[in-house]
């Protein structure tokens, strides 16, 4: 599996998350402003909000790696899937059980979603590919 799009797809969505990972970690005030959330200073909020950022960080390099090896690739196209794809679902579920968060959090969702689907997709083509040979 050394196609394009795949490399593309796994370079985009761990270039994404590695951005997002790092802002979480190293500066949740400004990243959360940028939705309108103010966390403030409660060390136990701040340790809640930052924890994601380290797994968004190191899913991301799995995925980088997907994209620059192509014995990775599988397992980068697999965390792409699990990791937009249960991000996006549980905003879903959030928006149902919460009503509608800010505009840039729908724009994350359908985001989300949409990488996750394509991760899905293209493991899936992957799976039936190596199962026709």
């Amino acid at each position: 599996m050394t196609r394009p799009i795949p490399r593309l797809l796994l370079a985009i969505s761990g270039s994404i998350g590695l951005t997002i990972g790092a802002a979480v970690l190293f500066q949740p005030h400004d990243f959360m402003a940028a939705s309108g959330i103010t966390l403030g200073t409660d060390p136990s909020l701040l340790s809640e909000v930052r924890a994601p950022g380290g797994l968004l960080i190191a899913g991301s390099l799995l995925m980088l790696a997907g994209a620059v090896r192509p014995t990775m690739m599988v397992v980068g196209l697999a965390m792409a899937t699990l990791l937009y794809g249960t991000y996006g679902l549980s905003r879903l579920v959030s928006i149902i059980l919460d009503g509608l968060p800010s505009g840039s959090l729908l724009t994350a969702t359908a985001i989300e979603l949409v990488i996750g689907a394509l991760g899905l997709a293209v493991l899936l083509r992957h799976a039936q590919t190596k199962g026709d040979s």
